[in-house]
């Protein structure tokens, strides 16, 4: 049984106050103890960003990848022991901005993965410059004049891309958002929340205020099964108008479930038969 106290590591969380962060982190505590996810079955992994500043604040396996590289450092740990729970932790430039090839591929093979989407719209690290989600128009140190480009859809471009499991949460309801990561994790596939992430800092705009105004929860006997109606109410996000929950849900079978050498073991308990480099270059000459 995880306890709090087991997450607990020496350092204090740097992040700005009220940052978004703060709340993803003590709910991916909350939903670590109430399913007892620690170093002997979880494994965390991040990106470059403020979100990587997690690995410091809790006690589980980690590994900061470089920049945009967080998926294909997770899809690896994955094959090698595909009995852990993998969480991916990456924010909306690390991920479609140097990360977009491998978001979009790791969507494809349906890995099995739960990947959280630290969403604030900016590169906040590097002191809030335009990202691939920041809004057409929005001013920032980079686009002093408003950006002249359209941001990313995370979720339909999630959803287009293969991705099983896909939904939208706030970081500032953090019951909701801990009963959305449970349910991720026990998804068998890539599993993708796009979570909304006030940057206090450098965002003025997409504050805790405009989304306490502006979002809801989509409707009960919404059936995400549907992969039309997933992208209808993904495209929605304005005034009065951004939907939070599971947007799209499949059951196809994961990555990792089509690989036959790891179907019954994972490779950390196959046994390597070892050869010298002088018996491979016989067989080969």
């Amino acid at each position: 049984m995880t306890k709090m106290t087991d997450l607990q590591t020496p350092h204090s969380p740097n992040w700005c106050p009220g940052c978004g962060d703060l709340n993803i982190w003590s709910s991916f505590k909350n939903a670590a103890v109430q399913e007892g996810w620690d170093s002997s079955n979880t494994a965390i992994i991040a990106g470059i960003g403020c979100h990587g500043h997690i690995v410091n604040f809790v006690k589980i396996n980690s590994f900061e990848g470089l920049h945009g590289r967080a998926l294909p450092v997770a899809t690896g740990i994955k094959m090698v022991n595909n009995r852990l729970n993998v969480f991916v932790f990456t924010g909306d430039g690390d991920c479609f901005g140097e990360g977009g090839n491998h978001f979009i591929h790791t969507c494809r093979r349906n890995h099995d993965l739960t990947v959280l989407i630290h969403d604030n719209s900016l590169y906040s690290l590097t002191t809030g410059q335009t990202s691939p989600l920041t809004a057409h128009g929005f001013k920032t140190k980079s686009t002093p004049q408003g950006n002249p480009d359209e941001p990313f859809n995370p979720l339909a471009l999630a959803i287009i891309s293969g991705a099983t499991f896909v939904a939208r949460a706030y970081a500032g309801d953090m019951a909701k958002l801990t009963e959305i990561i449970v349910e991720a994790n026990k998804h068998k596939g890539l599993s993708v929340i796009d979570i909304l992430q006030p940057c206090v800092t450098f965002n003025k705009v997409c504050t805790h205020a405009f989304y306490r105004e502006n979002i809801y929860y989509l409707e009960e006997g919404y059936n995400p099964s549907d992969k039309q109606k997933a992208l209808e109410r993904a495209s929605e996000f304005g005034e009065k108008k951004i939907p939070l929950g599971i947007f799209y849900k499949s059951d196809r079978p994961s990555y990792e479930e089509n690989i036959s050498q790891i179907k019954e073991k994972p490779l950390i308990e196959i046994p390597v038969d070892r050869a010298t480099a002088g018996e491979l270059f016989k067989k080969y000459t």
